[in-house]
């Protein structure tokens, strides 16, 4: 044999033989494992299913409990055919099974009811739970009424009803314990009317403002609010800037309206004791008659019904007429007249009335003389007579009442 080992030919021939073996086994443990592998996956599946929600059977009469989550991972591994119904239909449950345990805190497991053709995989497995005695209440609901800035102009929240006016609530003793308010929440934005029969859902939350997850009963109650406008009438004044024009003086100035219905909430109209029209600027007033005013409101504060008001205006024009001739009457025949004071025959008149009267008027329409019938020779005070227009309301002012004059 040993001539066989150092023989390079039966070196060779058995290397040959080795390396074949081995082809050979690596060649057969690849397949094996890929065909167990693909049996596998024909056999077997695999699915996670979220959000699967928990059942709690423990008796409800009596107890309420805390610590359950409301849903669970659950994973499922079995045949397609088993797998597949199970993760389209979700037609089993999850559940804490809490029965025959009392007040207190437990450890508990997670169970279901699919069958044992499936192995199941809930995620949490199990859970701290709470056990709490069951109590209930009633309490009163009040009313939050938010965006109340939002409303209508001028419009208020006068008074509401809730109805019911109270709810019940069912937890633990312990949570009913720190119930601090229950309330509803009415929002007032855009309104410009009352509510009649509004549903909305009824919000309970501990002393510290926390909201509390309990039980309600009713769920929602029903909110009338009575909305509304309130006014009321204040004395209108006319407000004016500046000053007329000269030769122009004011007689009067009024509004077509003594007062006025202004709208607005009710602590704005408290403060309101009267309301003016916007300044009318008298430096552009030439002339009687009547004018459009827009009302100045404070902010909030609206008059729907009288968006302008109607003023009147009365005024009246001075003008001056200069050197007007002075004319003697019944002057004796033979005699002459000389003026001392004034020193000729003329004087001013100042005529005011309304402008309409006196604006077209001229010197040529008066007529100003004194009378001599009978005055002897010498130095005399003569009265000025004025004759004019026939005008209502027309003042004339003569520069003299009487005149210095000396008959020769």
């Amino acid at each position: 044999m040993d001539n066989w080992f150092k023989s390079k030919w039966f070196v060779r021939i058995i290397s040959l033989a080795f390396a074949v073996f081995l082809y050979t086994f690596v060649n057969v443990t690849i397949n094996t494992s890929q065909s167990e592998s693909t049996f596998t996956g024909v056999t077997d599946q695999s699915h996670m299913l979220e959000d699967v929600p928990v059942e709690i059977r423990i008796d409800e009469e009596n107890y309420v409990v805390s610590g359950v989550p409301e849903t669970v991972t659950v994973g499922l591994q079995g045949s397609p055919g088993s797998v597949t119904p199970l993760s389209f239909q979700r037609n089993f449950d999850v559940y804490v099974d809490l029965e025959g345990l009392g007040e207190g805190e437990h450890i508990v497991e997670l169970q279901h009811t699919i069958n044992n053709d499936v192995r199941v995989f809930i995620e949490p497995k199990s859970i701290a739970v709470t056990i709490e005695e069951r109590a209930s209440g009633e309490f009163s609901v009040v009313a939050d009424f938010i965006n109340s800035e939002g409303m209508a102009e001028g419009y208020e929240l006068v008074d509401y009803q809730l109805e019911p006016s109270s709810v019940m609530i069912t937890s633990s003793k312990s949570v009913i314990d720190q119930i601090g308010i229950v309330k509803v929440y009415v929002d007032l934005e855009g309104l410009d009317g009352s509510i009649n029969n509004r549903e909305v859902p009824v919000n309970v939350y501990d002393t510290q403002g926390n909201e509390l997850n309990v039980r309600v009963q009713p769920e929602n109650v029903q909110v009338s609010a009575e909305i509304d406008n309130p006014s009321k009438s204040v004395p209108l004044s006319v407000e004016t800037t500046g000053e007329l024009p000269e030769g122009y003086s004011m007689n009067s100035i009024s509004a077509n309206v003594e007062e006025v219905e202004v709208y607005s909430t009710s602590d704005i109209l408290e403060g309101i004791s009267e309301v003016s029209t916007e300044a009318i600027d008298l430096s552009e007033i030439t002339e009687s008659g009547t004018i459009e005013a827009e009302l100045s409101l404070p902010d909030g504060v609206n008059a729907s019904e009288m968006e302008t008001i109607e003023v009147t205006i009365d005024v009246e024009q001075t003008r001056v007429f200069e050197d007007v001739p002075i004319t003697e009457e019944e002057l004796e025949e033979g005699m002459d007249i000389n003026y001392n004071e004034p020193e000729t025959p003329m004087m001013d008149l100042t005529v005011t009335g309304n402008e309409a009267d006196i604006g077209e008027l001229t010197a040529a329409d008066f007529l100003v003389f004194i009378n001599l019938r009978g005055l002897e020779q010498g130095e005399h005070r003569v009265p000025i007579t004025i004759e004019g227009p026939e005008l209502e309301d027309i003042t004339i002012s003569p520069e003299f009442e009487e005149i210095f004059i000396e008959i020769n």
